[in-house]
């Protein structure tokens, strides 16, 4: 921690589209030297975190431009990562060529400094370029083991893939806190009530345990799915398989935008489910929300990252009718495409009984079949609109259609790992709830997309009214061991910190705080 760095990729002008980054780096052959230069105010490196107080030198992400002898004079090799000194090791002054602002105050995160640098012909030597990807020799000759710019930029920003199981892992985590806050108080506050008798806690309503009950499932959810990519994760960097860097890649991209994104919807409903304590400082919601809110923009835009999930289960969608094989995540569609894509069956789509409607088999077949459906749907209108837009106009016009198939193919993972983990389970109690929190899981998001399902007749309008009444039903259960559910997490009061969330005494914690 004597040289501390910063990650200096973001510009003013440029963020999700790091191809088309302006910053540029001059191999120098007269001098074995790389000139790093800010071309335009666009060029600016913005958000870079540990830059405008405590880095000592950048990582900076710059176009490489090595000399040709031909008109054009320069040749772009396509983005590189550089280190560059930008405070001198001793005294800690900014170094010539460099200028350092703060980007100023933020919604959220404050304790984090954030800063923007302009490079003036800064010069660095050869060595600084890091060239695990491709390297630059002395006479300015370029060589890469990688044959394209397109494959050595994937392979550059592969790393990524890090920060992004890291983001969505703690977005969980925050969800819990919230889901502890807004749940624990809903059981401590009580609200009218039969006439004559005992005010009733309002997780008694039904309307409150629709917000929070289904919520408290999909944390559980998300628990399970995060814990599999943080696994998964491990392994890739043990054993670098090119297989799981794949999985790994679009799979952290898929739960990094689709959690971050839940969580930050929560927040708001969390703190509304608090009432007007729930818009006390003290109780959290608001910087909850405010540091988390970032999540779904930082290592990489959510609907950018949705993008790319579609993107992949398109690939794997073209190569299967290729005949070739599709990677480990998708793999329930290698097996299955068929059977989801054939007519709905009129005798299921009657099926009503609660012990169908809790089959995971029955769960998992309706996720999947509309996963397999939105990408069969979408291929078919993205070949269709080419032909008169062209690809980057057919994928502009079936974007929204696109994040729906993301969204839906990763509601599929994350279900498929809530179900293996309630089969796991070896404790019977333990099992039978997680069991009803899993069930509620499935049938909320299947009540929620209903419409999909009516359209193809795959649910039957007794199955869909059937559907709805027992995740209600479901919700009324989960209530009643929500607090064992909460206290599971194990998550201390000093790190919950909210006085309405404290196991005991939360009034006169909360009236402490305001001097009472």
């Amino acid at each position: 921690m004597d040289y501390p760095g910063c990650f200096a990729m973001t510009e003013l002008h440029h963020g999700s589209n790091v191809q088309g980054l302006q910053t540029v780096a001059t191999f120098d052959p007269l001098t074995d030297e790389f000139i790093i230069d800010t071309p335009n105010d666009g060029a600016i490196k913005w958000w870079i975190g540990n830059a405008a107080v405590h880095g000592k030198f950048a990582t900076v992400f710059a176009k490489l431009m090595l000399p040709t002898h031909d008109t054009k004079g320069v040749s772009d090799m396509g983005v590189h990562a550089f280190i560059v000194p930008i405070r001198d090791f001793e005294t800690h002054q900014t170094l010539p060529g460099i200028e350092i602002h703060d980007c100023g105050h933020k919604v959220g995160l404050n304790g984090v400094d954030n800063g923007a640098l302009r490079f003036r012909s800064v010069r660095i030597p050869r060595d600084n370029l890091l060239n695990r990807f491709g390297d630059v020799s002395q006479d300015g000759k370029y060589t890469s083991s990688l044959p394209s710019i397109n494959k050595r930029f994937a392979a550059t920003l592969g790393e990524l893939v890090g920060g992004r199981v890291g983001l969505a892992y703690s977005s969980v985590s925050v969800l819990k806190i919230a889901a502890t806050i807004a749940i624990r108080y809903s059981l401590l506050r009580q609200q009218f009530g039969p006439p004559k008798q005992p005010e009733v806690a309002i997780l008694d309503y039904q309307s409150h345990q629709h917000k929070l009950m289904p919520m408290l499932a999909s944390t559980y959810a998300f628990h399970f799915a995060t814990l599999h990519l943080v696994e998964k994760y491990a392994e890739m960097k043990k054993t670098h398989d090119e297989q799981l860097v794949g999985d790994v890649h679009s799979l952290s991209a898929g739960l990094k935008a689709y959690v971050t994104g839940y969580t930050a919807k929560s927040l708001s409903i969390c703190r509304e489910a608090c009432g007007g304590h729930g818009y006390a400082a003290v109780n959290r919601f608001g910087s909850l929300r405010n540091d988390h809110d970032i999540f779904q923009t930082f290592e990489g835009d959510n609907t950018v990252l949705l993008q790319q999930v579609a993107g992949d289960l398109l690939k794997q969608y073209k190569e299967k009718f290729q005949g070739g094989t599709l990677t480990v995540t998708w793999n329930y569609l290698r097996e299955s495409m068929n059977l989801y894509l054939s007519q709905p069956n009129p005798v299921t789509a009657r099926w009503e009984s609660e012990d169908h409607l809790r089959d995971p088999k029955f769960q998992l077949d309706a996720f999947r079949y509309r996963t397999s459906r939105l990408l069969q749907s979408v291929a078919v209108r993205l070949r269709k609109h080419s032909k008169t837009l062209g690809s980057f106009g057919a994928w502009n016009r079936c974007l929204n259609h696109l994040l729906t198939l993301a969204e839906s193919h990763i509601e599929s993972v994350i279900l498929a790992k809530f179900i293996e983990a309630v089969q796991n389970c070896p404790d019977a109690s333990s099992r039978a709830a997680l069991k009803l929190i899993c069930d509620l899981y499935a049938l909320e998001r299947i009540w929620k997309d209903i419409g999909t399902y009516r359209n193809v007749d795959y649910v039957a309008p007794n199955k869909a009214k059937a559907i709805h009444k027992l995740a209600e039903y479901l919700s009324f259960r989960v209530r009643n061991i929500a607090r064992e559910l909460i206290d599971a997490f194990d998550i201390p009061d000093h790190v919950t910190r909210a006085p309405i969330a404290m196991q005991s005494d939360a009034y006169s914690h909360y009236t402490q705080y305001v001097g009472f």
